[in-house]
């Protein structure tokens, strides 16, 4: 099997594909948010409530779902997740009242809390060593390359309508019967019973080892969805006068990147251990957050989001194998999943904390300060140790 280039592995294929439709439900239609906002004649304010009604599900079922895909399997946890994902999903683009919308939308993130996690999860499971490395960057590559093109794609649909966007997502039914019929995945074997599966569970949770992973991973979203996302596009208008489009080009040429570099991670894993490598991410993160506010010219921020991408395509695959191998595969979904809340609370907190730094300072300071907390988790080195196999 090692002879076997890993891209043309048919069950890897498939979890691209699942992968794929995880990342698919925000990108896609935020550039259709100026057109709902006419057309259903909501404030601007209110269309927010399109990502909340979808992230938050996952926020709460996410480490339940976990517990029943060691439980009872990965796939009956993730086809009929899928099959939700796709119909309510779909079930959007004839909406006709915002209420009906957003409890559409809530639908879809019930089905969505069941995808975040369980393709790293099963690529833990098929995988081990190195070659999981180079799985776990390649799907890394995958959910990047997604979330660079789906704002571009949901756009062009949104030009003929505020609806056409959300039809992408029954592309998730197809994927459901592929998994179903053609993914072979090992399932776990659990003769435990479900008190002693959540001790040992627990027992797991409390090593230092596995909170200050779920830490790196807060601190990488918090300065993702804070510093970059939010207060860099904000930062690009206010400085720059940049055209949506723009900082939209600007944003999505970091995904490229970022999906490049997370590509190679089978190849990095062999120069530097995977804990290390993390380390590098963040000092590459808090290096391109400290050279924007320096920046004079709009074309030379590109220095900044390029070494964005490179920290950031290392530090997440990178992550994601790590708290991989902490655990053998009767826990693993649940660890996943736990970890997966982790990431969505960091994507939550990031605005509030950035945004309270850019109330009391300015962008310069703002900046500064992500650099800084970029530094620090590089400098202390959240993670260490030795990864189970």
């Amino acid at each position: 099997m090692s002879q076997v280039k890993l891209y043309k592995d048919r069950n890897l294929q498939i979890i691209f594909g699942v992968t794929l439709m995880a990342v698919l439900g925000v990108s896609s239609i935020t550039p259709a948010f100026p057109r709902i906002v006419d057309e259903l004649h909501i404030s601007r304010a209110d269309v927010g409530m399109l990502i909340v009604a979808f992230t938050l599900p996952g926020v709460v079922l996410a480490p339940f779902l976990g517990i029943l895909a060691d439980r009872l399997g990965r796939k009956r946890v993730l086809v009929p997740s899928l099959f939700l994902f796709g119909l309510a999903g779909g079930a959007c683009a004839l909406s006709q009242e915002f209420s009906t919308l957003i409890a559409l939308r809530v639908l879809q993130g019930v089905g969505a809390a069941g995808l975040a996690a369980l393709p790293w999860v099963m690529i833990g499971d098929l995988f081990s060593g190195k070659r999981r490395a180079e799985a776990m960057g390649l799907n890394g590559s995958v959910l990047s390359v997604g979330t660079a093109l789906y704002p571009i794609i949901g756009g062009a649909l949104a030009m003929f309508a505020w609806s056409y966007p959300f039809l992408l997502a029954l592309a998730a039914i197809p994927v459901g019967f592929l998994v179903l019929r053609f993914l072979h995945n090992p399932e776990p074997r659990n003769n435990e019973s479900l008190r002693e599966y959540l001790t040992s569970t627990w027992g797991y949770l409390k090593s230092i080892r596995v909170i200050s992973a779920f830490m790196a991973g807060v601190v990488s979203f918090i300065l993702l969805f804070g510093a970059y996302l939010t207060y860099f596009s904000l930062y690009l208008g206010d400085s720059f006068h940049a055209s949506p489009f723009i900082i939209g080009s600007i944003i999505s040429s970091t995904s490229l990147t970022t999906a490049l570099v997370a590509s190679q991670l089978g190849k990095l894993i062999k120069i530097i251990s995977v804990a290390n490598l993390v380390k590098v991410g963040f000092a590459l993160c808090a290096i391109a957050l400290a050279l924007i506010p320096f920046m004079p010219r709009l074309e030379l921020l590109l220095i900044s989001t390029t070494i964005y991408g490179l920290g950031f395509g290392i530090i997440f695959p990178s992550l994601q194998t790590y708290v991989a191998g902490l655990v053998s595969s009767e826990y693993r979904a649940a660890f996943m999943s736990i970890n997966t809340t982790m990431l969505r609370i960091g994507q939550t907190l990031g605005p509030l904390i950035i945004g309270l730094v850019y109330v009391y300072g300015d962008f310069k300071g703002t900046f500064l300060f992500a650099s800084g907390l970029a530094l620090a988790t590089a400098i202390t080195g959240f993670i260490g140790g030795r990864l189970i196999r």
